[in-house]
């Protein structure tokens, strides 16, 4: 007879389940019924191979850095604090074992790693693409090669059309969420004339489709939009420039640092002095920078409510796993980013469908990651067969600079 798919775990363990999360886990139990209950698949083979090994391909140079060494950060101290009394899987204590490669946010990078730490590495499971076009880099391999793959970046069609991406999840907020949040938030401002900046790939294709048909619901006019450049080091005020004559009395910056800083410059530098707007791709440490500081005070932004400081006062099981996850992250880095949290989510994911499947198998692994409806660091998620993208909108607040820093405003 298969055990409960739902063990007593140790609040070391560090994983919350929420009510939904129990549900959602006692139905998966007939899936723990089926094999044995500790199957190794791919990894370490023979004596001392008691380890979850999970593969990261991270964007720790390049365009994408601002964001990918927040996940590195948070991999590490997420790795060690389950390493510290181990994972149950099944009849064994598993350690995490990280293998970290470095895309310098290229594409064909990143696809190369995947196919390194599938293969080679024999890694259990992969996570890590900041940024959309590395994430749909590493998507294919994933795929072809069986492994579940986790991605950090915000773009809608990364988990679609879902029956060739049965092995990818995605942890960021929709488009359409963001977008349903700012719109409503514009309106209540008074401002009927907006612009829109907005990045080129596939971040932007879904803002710009998100942001048009909310503003619409609203009825706020969408004056003009541009594309921002690819390179950090490009001249953005042409861009700018070519939202601002259309005269809106708001813009939204849809992008990811630092492109948002960048963009926020750019059009003050031009002389516009309306209200920036952005999305949650903005949230990182150069955003606040000295140098962007003067241009972002008083902007808004969209983002999951670990952002705010609400989590070091919030007493749940989740809550304290919160406030342990920001005290380490700022002992060792000095200060915490609202970005961070999904690297250690995403680990977390990972550990418990392993714990539910108690088993490191591929195949098992994507089926109990499948099924999770769980609350993590950044946000709750709510996984299903017939949906990989699984930030809830729920989790999203509203938040605006002040005196260079993020504070909660709902």
């Amino acid at each position: 007879m298969a055990r409960p798919a739902v063990e007593a775990w140790t609040l070391s363990d560090a994983w919350t389940l929420s009510r939904r999360g129990l549900l959602a886990a006692a139905a998966t139990s007939l899936l723990a019924a089926c094999g044995r209950d500790d199957e190794g698949g791919p990894g370490p083979r023979g004596p001392g191979s008691t380890e979850l090994v999970v593969g990261a391909s991270l964007e720790l140079t390049g365009a994408g850095q601002a964001l990918g060494v927040l996940q590195e950060r948070a991999l590490r101290i997420t790795a060690d604090k389950f390493n510290e009394q181990g994972v149950p899987v099944g009849n064994l204590r598993r350690t995490i074992r990280l293998v970290v490669r470095d895309n310098a946010s290229e594409p064909r990078l990143a696809a190369q790693h995947a196919t390194e730490l599938a293969t080679r590495e024999n890694v259990h499971a992969l996570i890590g693409g900041c940024l959309a076009e590395t994430s749909l880099a590493i998507i294919p391999i994933a795929q072809q090669q069986q492994v579940p793959f986790i991605s950090f970046a915000s773009a809608d069609n990364l988990t679609v059309p879902l029956a060739q991406r049965t092995y990818i999840f995605k942890l960021t907020p929709d488009s359409r969420d963001v977008a349903r949040t700012l719109a409503p938030l514009i309106r209540s401002q008074g401002f009927e004339r907006v612009g829109l900046l907005v990045a080129t790939g596939g971040h932007g294709d879904s803002g710009l489709r998100a942001v048009t048909a909310a503003l619409k619901a609203v009825d706020v006019e969408l004056v003009r939009s541009a594309r921002l450049p690819r390179a950090e080091n490009a001249d953005f005020r042409p861009a700018a420039r070519r939202v601002a004559d259309a005269e809106p009395e708001a813009v939204i910056i849809w992008g990811t640092a630092p492109f948002s800083g960048t963009a926020a410059r750019a059009l003050r530098r031009i002389g516009y002095e309306g209200r920036l707007f952005f999305d949650s791709g903005a949230v990182a440490e150069d955003t606040l920078s000295e140098t962007n500081a003067p241009a972002v005070e008083g902007a808004y932004v969209v983002h999951p409510s670990s952002l705010g400081s609400s989590s070091l006062t919030n007493t749940t099981t989740a809550g304290l796993d919160r406030r342990d996850f920001i005290y380490r992250y700022i002992h060792l880095h000095g200060s915490f980013s609202g970005f961070a949290p999904y690297a250690s989510d995403a680990l977390r994911l990972v550990v418990n469908a392993a714990r539910l499947g108690k088993s490191v198998d591929r195949g098992r692994l994507r089926a109990y990651l499948g099924n999770q409806i769980t609350d993590g660091i950044a946000g709750a998620y709510s996984f299903a067969p017939i949906r990989h993208g699984g930030m809830e909108p729920d989790s999203l607040g509203v938040f605006t600079v002040i005196s260079g820093a993020w504070s909660r405003v709902s």
